[in-house]
């Protein structure tokens, strides 16, 4: 269970650094990759993606939860 939502979130990560940076990653993605390090907000990443990750993570729920009412006993 962990497993699978470390590796959602990762995939989150991914998805959202390649999407708002795909011009860098294609160009020159070692210089960016060393620019990460020295950015002022090094944490905007890990925030954008946990964000994104728990109104997933609420949409799941509600799904989970409307999933349950119709299931037989």
């Amino acid at each position: 269970m962990l497993k699978r939502e470390v590796f959602i979130f990762i995939v989150i990560f991914l998805f959202l650094a390649l999407g708002m940076h795909m011009n860098q990653w294609l160009t020159h993605p070692i210089e960016h990759l060393t620019h990460l390090s020295t950015h002022k907000m090094p944490y905007h990443p890990l925030l954008y993606t946990a964000i994104v990750y728990l109104l997933l993570g609420i949409i799941r729920a509600i799904a989970n939860t409307f999933m349950k009412l119709f299931r037989r006993k």
